[in-house]
């Protein structure tokens, strides 16, 4: 019998078997069962405003790193205004338009066009990935980071990313789990989401899981990992514990973090100088030389190095950017500089 006529009976023979079950215990294929079995491509939820027909400007390269909840407006425009009033895409694995309607009326742009991507399957599908390659500006919303990671680290989607940020040069920007993606080194939350006292007590937690330099690739945060919603969910230490399991595991020499606030972000330029918008502040950390004393499973992190482990610097945002960063060589301006330390489990 010939391959489409099994796939067939079999897509029957599955349909038929939900009829007969209860509606209360009804098994209903999903859109990748029934694409697996009749050999179509599975179903798509885009959403578009304004546009469908493609236009070329030529894009400014650029980067939002915003740390979550609100949107930070002035940031936002930011993004848009660099992407030359073309096509501007974004992308989660769940929810729908809600950024469409808003970006559209924010600054003059030729479309906005929301992406589900929420299988791997999905990744891979070239009615995706054009879409993605085509855009003047890209914006990764909020959600679940290891949604991000399992669905598109790999796959079409990620190389599509990585042309727009290195190749094609368009501004890229994430929210919350889509600022956590962005770093060259990520903190992916594949076992669920540790707290500051969970990392800092074992920094092996089974909840810290981290991978580096096999994702998203931004020239301007290489050797850096991201945080959000940072000081309103106290992730300052957990922070400092991944910037120790990068240099303890990875043998990372220099190890960068970028801790964003809610309803704040950083927007770094083509020259990677940055400048942080909204309400609250950004953090910006780098070790100061050596690695962690202690930093083994079971045992409480150590990272003292006579009280000057991590420098940090902190710059509040504001309506119109404040402060000055610059991700090439790590200096700053406009903000206030001081150091962290462990001692045994605990963040001074």
């Amino acid at each position: 019998m010939r391959k489409n006529n099994v796939s067939q009976l079999l897509l029957l023979g599955l349909l038929a078997f939900n009829m007969g079950c209860s509606q209360n215990n009804q098994i209903i294929p999903t859109e990748e069962v029934v694409g697996e079995i009749s050999g179509k491509a599975p179903k798509v939820v885009t959403y578009l405003t304004g546009n469908a027909a493609d236009v070329t400007p030529t894009p400014t390269p650029g980067l939002v790193l915003m740390g979550g909840s609100t949107d930070v407006d002035a940031a936002i425009a930011w993004l848009l205004t660099r992407s030359g009033g073309g096509d501007v895409v974004v992308i989660r694995s769940s929810g729908s338009d809600g950024y469409n309607q808003y970006m559209f009326n924010m600054v003059p742009v030729n479309s906005v066009e929301t992406i589900i991507i929420d299988s791997r399957a999905k990744a891979d599908l070239a009615s995706v990935t054009d879409k993605i390659r085509a855009a003047e500006a890209l914006f990764i919303a909020g959600g679940d980071q290891w949604n991000y990671v399992n669905y598109w680290k790999n796959s079409a989607t990620e190389t599509a990313i990585n042309y727009l940020l290195n190749t094609k040069g368009a501004p890229v920007g994430g929210t919350s789990a889509g600022l956590a993606i962005l770093g060259s080194a990520y903190y992916s939350a594949q076992t669920g989401s540790v707290t500051t006292a969970q990392a800092l007590a074992n920094p092996y937690n089974s909840l810290v899981t981290l991978g580096q330099n096999d994702f998203l690739a931004a020239t301007h945060l290489q050797n850096t990992i991201t945080d959000s919603h940072y000081t309103q969910r106290t992730r300052q230490g957990r922070h400092i514990s991944f910037m120790a399991r990068l240099m303890k595991d990875f043998a990372y020499t220099t190890v960068k973090g970028i801790g964003v606030d809610e309803q704040t972000a950083v927007c770094i330029d083509q020259n990677g100088i940055g400048q942080v918008y909204g309400l609250n502040h950004a953090y910006f950390l780098k070790n100061v030389n050596l690695g962690p004393e202690t930093c083994v499973s079971g045992s409480p992190l150590t990272w003292n190095r006579s009280g000057q482990a991590v420098q940090a610097y902190k710059i509040q945002g504001s309506g119109t950017g404040n402060g000055s960063f610059n991700a090439t060589n790590w200096t700053f301006s406009g903000g206030t500089s001081y150091y962290y330390y462990v001692n045994n489990g605990v963040l001074f």
